[in-house]
Formats: C-alpha cells, sequence, structure tokens
C-alpha cells in the first residue's frame, strides 16, 4: 500500500527556516517522482517542487532560491528545505508521487500526481 506522510511542519517568524519530510512506505521511493505542494485557506492547491528518481528537480518561481529539495533513500525519505520563509508561505504542505518510475523531468501539475500524503500545516507571521 503505498504511503506518504508529511512532516516538519510548525509556526516561524519570517525569515526564518523549516524542513519538511516526506517518509514512504509500500513502494521504494527511490525510483519515483516526489513533488511538493500547498494550499493556502481560501485559495487551490498549488505546486512548489519536485524531484525525480535522477535528482532533477523543478522549482516554481516564488520559490526559487529559497526552496531546495533532496532526497535520502536510506531512509525512503525526501526532504524539502525551506529558508528565508515568508508570511505568503503560509499553507498546508502536501507530498505526493504517481508512482511513474524513473522520469527524466518532472512538473507540478496537480493533476498529473494520484498519490498524496495527509498534509503538514506551515505558518509563517510577519
Amino acid at each position: 500500500q503505498v504511503q506518504l506522510v508529511e512532516s516538519g511542519g510548525g509556526l516561524v517568524q519570517a525569515g526564518d527556516s523549516l524542513r519538511l519530510s516526506c517518509a514512504a512506505s509500500g513502494f521504494t521511493l527511490d525510483s519515483y517522482t516526489i513533488a511538493w505542494f500547498r494550499q493556502a485557506p481560501g485559495k487551490e492547491r498549488e505546486g512548489v517542487s519536485c524531484i525525480t528518481s535522477d535528482g532533477y528537480t523543478f522549482n516554481v518561481d516564488s520559490v526559487k532560491g529559497r526552496f531546495t529539495l533532496s532526497r535520502d533513500n536510506a531512509k525512503n525519505t525526501v526532504y524539502l528545505q525551506m529558508n528565508s520563509l515568508k508570511p505568503e508561505d503560509t499553507a498546508v504542505y502536501y507530498c505526493a508521487t504517481d508512482m511513474t518510475p524513473f522520469q527524466v523531468f518532472c512538473t507540478v501539475v496537480t493533476g498529473r500526481y494520484g498519490y498524496w500524503g495527509q498534509g503538514t500545516q506551515v505558518t509563517v507571521s510577519s
């Protein structure tokens, strides 16, 4: 059974950092793309970043230079390092996979991903 569990969210001040974790079970994460999305209150879910099995990464413009993805295959976990956080980063953050192995590139189109975690709340105060 494919399962993704996010953790690491919290309440921080603007300019602080957080590292979110996406732990996988039921499959070996190192063969698949993992993407991060977020949803702020009253807004649609939006893509943030993704990483392929080969380490190709993509970040949307609003987080470029601030957010970084990495993988720890031994722990079956992907991390989203978030630096220089802004109040507009406040949202519930979700990780997801489409279970398509060995992709060369990745995108953060919501409809591509069929397996989702439960989300972790990130709140950035000004």
